[in-house]
């Protein structure tokens, strides 16, 4: 099986278009999404179409589920002014048309884990896979060993699982060596049968690891490889598309320029 993994799309129509014309040229059998479909973006609706058409399975992010908040808690100011416009936008009301309401119900009901044989897929972090964040620096031994967090999260992975919502991409095994995209040979990582594997997929839409293209991965069950795909996009015509929305603040667009 070949299956692109996408997560992170966060409302950046042109981003998403690119990964999947991107992934259309692969040979895949399926396509998945690890959340956050919302959030920040001026195209929420198109977004959540295109993924809801598109993808095999997708997961909650935390984005996603702060539509259903009456306040968004835990998000800056920013992050906050835009989930409360992207909730005026898809909130349903008594009159609203069947499409508004399905497209609600679908984003509702969407679970922010997936077992899948002894791979998880969560959108935030193994152990807490809706707000957890998993980065390089959970993994740094700074003298006193490895820090908690990073064995509870193994403690929760059979063999391998996938992860999103901190936007910065890499790998790392049970041995807590994370390994970033840039120093894998052609950007992909030859899976082990008795290491545990951890692979953060980074973001389409919203990327932070000071590389502006989007990024999503494939694996590959055959080969046993994760490769790493970065995806170019014309990012301003993105942010016209922001910039036509009073309620999104030039942070979330400016930051697509450098990927931070």
């Amino acid at each position: 099986m070949r299956r692109a993994i996408i997560s992170d799309i966060h409302g950046n129509l042109i981003a998403l278009r690119a990964a999947l014309e991107d992934c259309r040229k692969q040979r895949l059998d399926d396509i998945v999404c690890l959340g956050d479909i919302c959030g920040y973006g001026p195209d929420p609706v198109e977004c959540i179409d295109i993924i809801k058409s598109t993808c095999k399975w997708t997961l909650c992010g935390n984005h996603d589920a702060a539509l259903f908040m009456s306040v968004a808690v835990g998000f800056n100011r920013y992050a906050r002014a835009a989930i409360d416009w992207q909730r005026k936008m898809l909130q349903p009301h008594w009159y609203s048309l069947g499409g508004k309401r399905n497209r609600w119900n679908f984003l509702a009901e969407q679970p922010a884990a997936r077992k899948e044989e002894k791979t998880l897929y969560v959108h935030a972090s193994p152990r807490d896979p809706l707000y957890e964040y998993v980065e390089e620096a959970d993994f740094a031994d700074i003298g006193f060993g490895h820090s908690q967090k990073a064995t509870d999260i193994f403690e929760h992975i059979e063999l391998l699982s996938f992860c999103g919502h901190s936007h910065k991409p890499g790998v790392v095994t049970d041995d807590f060596q994370w390994i970033k995209p840039a120093d894998l040979d052609n950007m992909t990582y030859q899976l082990s049968d008795t290491r545990k594997t951890l692979v953060n997929i980074g973001s389409v839409g919203q990327p932070r690891d000071n590389n502006p293209d989007g990024c999503y991965v494939i694996l590959d069950t055959t080969a046993k490889t994760i490769e790493f795909r970065r995806v170019h996009y014309d990012i301003k015509a993105e942010q016209k598309r922001f910039m036509l929305v009073p309620e999104l603040d030039e942070k979330l667009w400016k930051r697509l320029e450098t990927g931070t």
